[in-house]
Parts: C-alpha cells; structure tokens; sequence
C-alpha cells in the first residue's frame, strides 16, 4: 500500500493574511548573488539570501501553551508528540459564521467520519473557511470556531492539538473571552492555525506532522504541516 503526503500550510510571503494583533511580514534581501560575488572575490559563484521578519503566529501556526497561559511552557519547552503523531479531521464546513461549533456538531462529525478519538490524538477541523474566503476580506473576520464547551470536549477526550482552517480556533472577532485558547491553557495544549487543504483529508485519520521551530521562550512558530495518508 502506498502513501501520499499533502501539504497543510499556507504559503509564507510578504503580504500574506496576518492575524490582525500579530506582526506583519517582511521579506528582505540580505544580499544577491552578484554582491555576494563581490564580497568574497569568487568568479565561480555567489550566495543568495534573504531576511525574514514574521510573528511567531504568521501563517501556518502552533501556539505555545505560555502565550495564553504565563503558567504554561513556552513552544520549545512542549512535547513534541504534541506536533506530530495520529490525527483525524472532522468536517464542520456546514457549520458558519456567526455560528458556535458546539459539542453536539463535534460528535455529530465523529460519527459521520466513522472515527474514533483516540488519547493523545491530534484532531483538525475542517470548517471551508480557507477555501471559501482565502484571498478576501472575509478571511480574516467571518469564521466560525469553538465554543468554550466544544473546545472542553476535544480536550477531555484526550485530544493534545487542535488543529483549524481558519486564523483562530475561537469565534473571533465575537468571542472576546477567546473560550477555545482558554480551555487550551487549562489543560496544557496546543492549537494549529491556518491549516489549508484540509477537504483532502476531512473523514480520514492519518499521520499528521508539524514541528515547530525550537524558538527559546517561544509563544508559538511557524510550522509546515502535512498529512501522510494511505492510497
């Protein structure tokens, strides 16, 4: 049996959809071939390379429990069975703003999917946002996302990462409590944010991967993530 491995991430660029509290990204060049030619003497070749200023939470993301609890670890300080390991995608693309994602919808998409979830399961939600509004406005307001009870239920089931194709897995701008990321900094764990592509994998488990950068005192990085799925 073979394996497909399908790219969950956003491309990382200057101009990219930022989250509106977060840093917004610059791409410099440090120095191009020609310069670097010139620098070092040599008439064979030179060296290209450029400078990158972005948040920590730029583009396709994991949290470090420290950022929404200063009692929790930072990113660099977390297991990284955390980031990588079994997951399953639920699709809760029906599910619209301003509408909550509760408990029920949860159990409703565990059973449509035929899963189960299993302790220390990564779970990524599908909600269409990225497919629907990426590029737009809308991409970075009119998103659903979990209620304070929705996300409870995740964790209590024992689910470490959550996982979302939108820029935050609460329902901002409405929810300023941020009642999903409060339950993560309850129980120690982390959420991935603006996943894309996650239609390729809705109703499947799979191995999911996603390391962070090991940032000292991180509050979160910039990860690639990607599912490797059976054919």
């Amino acid at each position: 049996m073979g394996y497909k491995l399908i790219d969950l991430s956003q491309e990382i660029y200057q101009g990219m959809s930022v989250f509106p509290m977060h840093q917004k990204t610059f791409i410099m060049t440090n120095m191009t071939h020609e310069e670097n030619m010139e620098a070092t003497g040599s008439k064979t070749l030179g060296f290209s390379a450029r400078n990158l200023l972005i948040s920590e939470h730029g583009g396709t993301h994991s949290d470090g429990v420290w950022e929404y609890n200063p009692n929790g670890p930072t990113i660099d300080e977390m297991p990284l069975e955390y980031f990588w390991g079994s997951a399953i995608c639920l699709d809760l693309s029906h599910i619209r703003y301003p509408n909550y994602i509760e408990p029920r919808d949860l159990e409703d998409a565990l059973e449509m999917s035929g899963r189960s979830i299993r302790k220390g399961d990564i779970v990524l939600l599908y909600t269409g946002h990225h497919n629907r509004n990426f590029g737009t406005e809308k991409f970075q307001t009119d998103y659903s996302g979990l209620s304070y009870d929705a996300a409870k239920w995740l964790a209590e089931n024992g689910v470490v990462n959550i996982g979302v194709d939108a820029p935050a897995i609460d329902l901002t701008p409405d929810d300023t409590d941020f009642s999903a990321h409060l339950v993560c900094g309850e129980y120690n764990i982390t959420n991935t944010e603006n996943l894309c592509n996650l239609d390729l994998v809705a109703n499947k488990r799979f191995l999911y991967i996603g390391l962070p950068l090991k940032i000292r005192e991180g509050t979160g990085s910039p990860i690639r993530a990607v599912a490797l799925v059976e054919e």
